[in-house]
């Protein structure tokens, strides 16, 4: 409805008799209100066109629920989450009920039985929800940082060709390095909680310097174990390097350069990723952003903060929670 045919419309309301007035009021009444989900977009939507970033657009009707925008400047519509992985996702009823899944770390199956929706549509909206928070990671780590690598068994899990004979289902990999039964992943994390991790082709110096380079500031202090993959990085990058003998037994230089930080979050990735059973290596970023988006939030985690974070808006929101 236009805005001057609702305005006059609504003019008209004190004229209506007795019985047409519990009419309109038995109508209204089954227009049941839009879910949490499209109420807690709207409300965190400011409109700006999705192409120009303009600010100069008005409403235009709605659009599978959500209210419909439309720009001035490039004359495109959109809504609350155009232009994110959520786009054209149905069940928006269901949303938040699934964000509070992934923040329990439910398995597939576990989480449609808790919803009420097919585990084929769970698995499709899993990496969708983690689409975004698989690249947010610390952009720049300082002070006393802290290296290492984990390992992960190389899963064509869900593939139905495959480029080397089937393994027995549950068949233990106990070689560690990167041969095609490993997949490396570098983490790195700094005193203050900031944490960064990457999947490797490889553990040589040409696969590990770029990431650290990019992330770590110059000035920083590197503690690792006595990996010779470290030292040769240390050395071309000329930053400080404090290694660790682990084979020794030692694990804290000087009282203040321990791995221990470190080494404490693959241990409670690699436990946490047990409940899975598995996890294909093609999805195994999502899985470590999901990890680190958990690890993020901690106890002050809830459902709109999934939701904010799959949209790619969770820094917007932490600023509108510390406001």
């Amino acid at each position: 409805m236009k805005p001057s045919d609702f305005r006059t419309w609504f003019e008209q309301l004190p004229r209506l008799s007795r019985g047409q007035t519990e009419q309109v009021r038995r109508r209204l009444g089954e227009i049941p209100p839009p879910p949490e989900s499209v109420q807690w977009l709207e409300h965190f939507h400011e409109p700006h066109g999705p192409a120009c970033q303009s600010d100069r657009c008005y409403r235009r009707g709605h659009q599978a629920g959500l209210q419909r925008f439309r720009c001035r400047t490039r004359g495109r519509t959109f809504t609350a989450v155009s232009g994110t992985p959520l786009t054209r996702l149905r069940y928006k009823d269901q949303w938040l009920s699934f964000c509070a899944a992934l923040m329990q770390g439910m398995t597939v199956r576990a989480s449609a039985r808790a919803c009420g929706i097919d585990k084929n549509t769970r698995f499709r909206w899993r990496h969708r929800f983690l689409a975004v928070p698989a690249m947010v990671k610390a952009s720049h780590l300082q002070g006393i940082v802290e290296a290492d690598e984990t390992f992960f068994p190389y899963s064509c899990k869900g593939q139905r060709h495959l480029n080397r004979p089937p393994r027995q289902r549950g068949k233990q990999i106990h070689a560690r390095g990167t041969g095609q039964d490993q997949v490396p992943v570098r983490v790195v994390r700094d005193r203050s909680g900031a944490t960064a991790d990457f999947k490797l082709e490889a553990t040589d110096t040409a696969a590990v310097e770029p990431p650290l380079r990019a992330i770590v500031a110059k000035d920083a202090i590197l503690c690792s174990d006595g990996g010779a993959v470290y030292r040769a990085v240390a050395s071309q990058w000329g930053v400080t390097h404090r290694p660790v003998n682990l084979t020794a037994g030692i694990r804290v230089i000087a009282g203040v350069y321990p791995i221990q930080n470190v080494n404490a979050y693959d241990s409670r990735l690699k436990l946490w990723m047990r409940r899975f059973h598995g996890v294909a290596t093609k999805y195994l970023e999502n899985y470590l952003g999901w990890r680190r988006w958990l690890e993020r939030w901690g106890e002050h985690n809830s459902p709109i903060i999934g939701l904010q974070a799959a949209l790619g808006r969770e820094n917007q929101f932490q600023l509108l929670m510390q406001t």
